[in-house]
C-alpha cells in the first residue's frame, strides 16, 4: 500500500487502531480502584495484588516480541484476531479466579492478548504514512491511550459499586468482544505481498539483532521508553502516594489521576498540530528538556522537604504533558527507517518501552516511605535516562547522515 497523506478527517482505520491500542491502558487502569476489594476478598495483602500488575506489564512487554514477526508473515489482521479471542478468554478467566495465583496467571494471559494492541496498530501507521503523517497519526493513538486512564478508573470506581471487582474483568470481556467484530467486520489488511517476510528462526533473530545493534532505533526507543517508565512508576505509586501520605479520598482518587490523565492527551494532540510545520526530532528535543525540567523540580522539592500535594501535581502534570510529545514523536523516529522488518520494529520498540515501564513499577512498589520520594526519585531517574537517550538518537542521525 503506498503512503497516504493525513487529512484533517479521521479515517475509519484510525480510529479502529486507537481503540485498539486503549486495550492496555484500559486493562491496566479499570482495576486500580478495586485493589482493597480484591485483597480483602481472596484473603492476601494489598501487595500481592499490586504484583499482578507488575505481571501483567511484565507478559505484555515480552509478548509483543511474538506478534512482530507474526505480522510480517501473516498479515495485520490474523494475529490480532488471534490475539483478541486470547484476551476475552483470559479476562472472563480473571473474572472466575478464586486465589490470587490464578488470577496473576490470568492476568498474564490476558497481557498477551492485549500485546498485539500495542503492536499491530503502530506497524498498520507506518503501512499508511510516512515519518511526518505517521508522528501525527501516532499522537492520535495517544488520545486513546489517554482518554482510556480517565475514563478506566472511573468506570472501574462504578463498577465496583454495582457488581463487585469481578465484573469489572467481565467488561474487559466484553470490551475485547467487541473489538475483535471490529477487527472482523472492519478491518483491512495493510501489509502488502512484497514486504512480506518468511518466518523463520533465522529471519527472526536476524531482524532482532539487526534492530538491536542500530543505535538510532535503540536510543529513540528508550527516550520514549524512559519516559514512559516515568509514567508507569506514577501509575503504580500514585494510589499510596495519593491517599495514604497525602489522604486523598479514594473517590476524588479518579479526579486527579484523569487530570493527569487529560494532561498527557493534551501534550500529544498539539504535538500532532505542531508537526504540520515541525519536525518529530525538534519536538522531540524541546520535550525532552521539560521532561527533565518537571522530574527535578519534583525530586528538589521533596528532598527540601516543600513538596505539597499541589506542587506534587503541578510536578506530575507538567511530566505528562511533556511524555504526551516524547511517545509519539520517539516511536516515529524510531520507525522511521524500519519499512521491511516494520512489525518486529514495532514489537522490540513496544517491548523496551513496556519492559521499562515494568521495572519501573516494580521498583516503586519496592521502595516504600512515608514521603513521595519513591515516586519523584524515579520519575527524576526516568527523565535524566530519556534525555540521554534522545540526545544518542540525535548523535547516531547526525552520523548517518554524514556517512
Amino acid at each position: 500500500m503506498s503512503s497516504q497523506n493525513l487529512s484533517r478527517t479521521l479515517p475509519g482505520w484510525l480510529i479502529l487502531m486507537g481503540a485498539l491500542t486503549a486495550i492496555g491502558p484500559f486493562s491496566i487502569d479499570m482495576y486500580l480502584p478495586a485493589f482493597p476489594a480484591i485483597a480483602a476478598a481472596l484473603d492476601v495483602p494489598r501487595g500481592d495484588v499490586e504484583r499482578t500488575l507488575a505481571a501483567y506489564l511484565i507478559g505484555i512487554s515480552l509478548s509483543q516480541i511474538v506478534y512482530g514477526p507474526l505480522a510480517d508473515r501473516y498479515g495485520r489482521k490474523p494475529p490480532l484476531v488471534g490475539a483478541l479471542a486470547l484476551y476475552i478468554v483470559a479476562s472472563l478467566g480473571c473474572a472466575l479466579a478464586q486465589d490470587v495465583a490464578a488470577l496473576t496467571a490470568w492476568r498474564v494471559l490476558q497481557a498477551m492478548g492485549g500485546a498485539a494492541g500495542i503492536v499491530i496498530p503502530r506497524a498498520v501507521v507506518r503501512d499508511h504514512y510516512e515519518t511526518q503523517d505517521a508522528a501525527r497519526a501516532l499522537s492520535m493513538l495517544m488520545l486513546a491511550m489517554g482518554l482510556a486512564p480517565i475514563v478506566a478508573p472511573i468506570l472501574g470506581g462504578q463498577l465496583l459499586q454495582l457488581t463487585g471487582w469481578r465484573g469489572i474483568f467481565g467488561l474487559m470481556a466484553v470490551w475485547g468482544a467487541t473489538l475483535l467484530w471490529a477487527v472482523l467486520a472492519r478491518m483491512d489488511e495493510s501489509l502488502t505481498p512484497e514486504k512480506v517476510i518468511a518466518l523463520s528462526w533465522r529471519n527472526i533473530a536476524g531482524n532482532y539483532l539487526g534492530l538491536l545493534s542500530d543505535r538510532r532505533f535503540v536510543a529513540y526507543s528508550l527516550a520514549g521508553g524512559m519516559g514512559s517508565a516515568g509514567m508507569f512508576a506514577y501509575i503504580v505509586g500514585s494510589p499510596r502516594v495519593f491517599i495514604e501520605i497525602y489522604g486523598v479520598p479514594p473517590q476524588y482518587y479518579g479526579l486527579l489521576f484523569g487530570l493527569n490523565a487529560f494532561m498527557l492527551i493534551g501534550g500529544s494532540q498539539v504535538s500532532a498540530r505542531l508537526l504540520r510545520r515541525a519536525t518529530p526530532d525538534a519536538l522531540l528535543r524541546r520535550a525532552l528538556f521539560v521532561l527533565v525540567g518537571a522530574g527535578l523540580a519534583g525530586l528538589a522539592l521533596t528532598l527540601a522537604g516543600a513538596i505539597s500535594l499541589p506542587l506534587l501535581m503541578l510536578c506530575l502534570m507538567a511530566y505528562m504533558a511533556s511524555q504526551g510529545f516524547v511517545n509519539p514523536n520517539a516511536a516515529a523516529l524510531a520507525l522511521s527507517e524500519q519499512g521491511r522488518r516494520l512489525g518486529a520494529a514495532a514489537a522490540l520498540l513496544g517491548t523496551l518501552q513496556l519492559g521499562c515501564g515494568a521495572l519501573s513499577g516494580l521498583m516503586v512498589s519496592a521502595w516504600q516511605g512515608d514521603t513521595a520520594l519513591p515516586l519523584t526519585g524515579l520519575l527524576c531517574a526516568c527523565s535524566l535516562l530519556a534525555w540521554t537517550a534522545g540526545r544518542i538518537g540525535r548523535r547516531a542521525t547526525e552520523n548517518r547522515g554524514n556517512a
